[in-house]
């Protein structure tokens, strides 16, 4: 992978819009694809204007269609919540070919088993990277402009095939620098993405204040018995790691790596990142990613990890039930992702295997 790469950024949100932000200040030519159209309309005649820990103007390119961004880009990036992972990749599934890179960013709820599946049904045999959390944070602002919040300094990966691991972690590090830890597969990194259980924490606990739309500073508002709730969350996210025998970063690494302040209480770093004004702003709407999104595309799949591994996670479980009772809707069975591969059916023998090879394939039976 060479400078001045072509990469295809599936998404036009905030994330989507940093994203291609970053790839511009390092030389690279990304082009956007809005699934609805709607969220590109603003770079018709406007440039895409980056502020914060990006300072960039420029104008990428604009896809109209999967079809012409699968085409004209060699690299394609996965960058919408995780409810509209699966529409996306079934639109680029019938474009994507041999010698495409994909990585996808965030990744959620065992999407890239779903998408490897797909492409291996064409047999159209492609690695997909899978990040535990994206590259930027930031929030799209008024027409085509974004605040890029941060940078981060760390970002797991893995990629599917495992055979394909080296060459993949190249081509993130070409494309977004040397940011990036290889971790022991995608059980790893389902568990390596914390925004759901953190996420968890703060809507819980300023859900009124998403409800009446206020403005309110994330960081300030993780008070210490929010801070307390985050640590006890992420505690039981470790145990389930540390049963299935993978290596994850601690919720301290993760607020340290990303958000640039020195470890301490998760309460006592988000009022460090607020006092610098890198805190963030909190969601001003109960229908918010942090909960439509988080919770059945995150804290769903670590539960049933969780219960694999013999160590139920009993607070996500809890917040699942919780978010449930308040939202009126059974979050448990609205992830389409996980619906379509139907882990019921499998084993935690089985997960292990396709968290290697991409394909989920239940074990055969040993014949006495």
């Amino acid at each position: 992978m060479s400078e001045g790469a072509r990469v295809g950024i599936a998404g036009a949100g905030s994330i989507a819009f940093g994203t291609a932000a970053l790839l511009h200040t390092r030389g690279h030519d990304p082009m956007l694809w809005s699934p609805s159209g709607a969220s590109t309309e603003a770079l018709k005649g406007a440039p895409l204007v980056a502020t914060g820990a990006i300072e960039a103007s420029f104008a990428p390119r604009v896809a109209s269609s999967a079809a012409e961004l699968a085409r004209d880009n060699d690299v394609l990036v996965i960058a919408v919540p995780g409810y509209g992972h699966k529409a996306v990749f079934d639109a680029l599934i019938p474009h994507i070919r041999e010698g495409h890179k994909i990585i996808v960013s965030s990744h959620a709820s065992f999407g890239a088993l779903y998408l490897r599946q797909a492409l291996e049904a064409r047999e159209v045999r492609v690695p997909v990277t899978a990040w535990g959390t994206t590259a930027v944070t930031g929030r799209r602002g008024e027409g085509a402009t974004v605040k890029v919040n941060t940078v981060r300094k760390k970002v797991d990966l893995c990629t599917i095939p495992e055979t394909c691991s080296d060459c993949a972690l190249a081509v993130s590090t070409c494309l977004f620098g040397d940011v990036f830890v290889q971790r022991d597969g995608l059980l790893a990194i389902t568990l390596s993405n914390l925004n759901p259980q953190n996420h968890l924490g703060i809507a819980l606990g300023n859900i009124t204040r998403m409800e009446r739309g206020e403005t309110w500073s994330q960081g300030q508002n993780v008070t210490p018995k929010v801070g307390a709730l985050l640590e006890a969350l992420d505690a039981e996210r470790l145990r389930i790691a540390e049963a299935l025998g993978l290596k994850t970063k601690t919720i301290f690494e993760h607020f340290s790596l990303s958000f640039h302040v020195p470890i301490s209480s998760i309460s006592e770093m988000n009022q460090q990142m607020h006092a610098q004004g890198n805190g963030g702003t909190g969601p001003a709407t109960a229908d918010s990613r942090y909960v439509t999104e988080d919770v059945p595309y995150g804290l769903v799949p670590v539960a049933i990890l969780g219960r694999l591994a013999g160590h139920p996670a009993e607070l996500h479980e809890a917040g699942i039930k919780i978010f449930s009772a308040m939202y009126d809707r059974d979050f448990t069975t609205g992830n389409e992702l996980l619906n379509a591969l139907e882990l019921d059916r499998f084993s935690l023998d089985d997960l292990r295997q396709a968290a290697r090879t991409g394909l989920l394939q239940t074990a055969p039976e040993t014949v006495s």
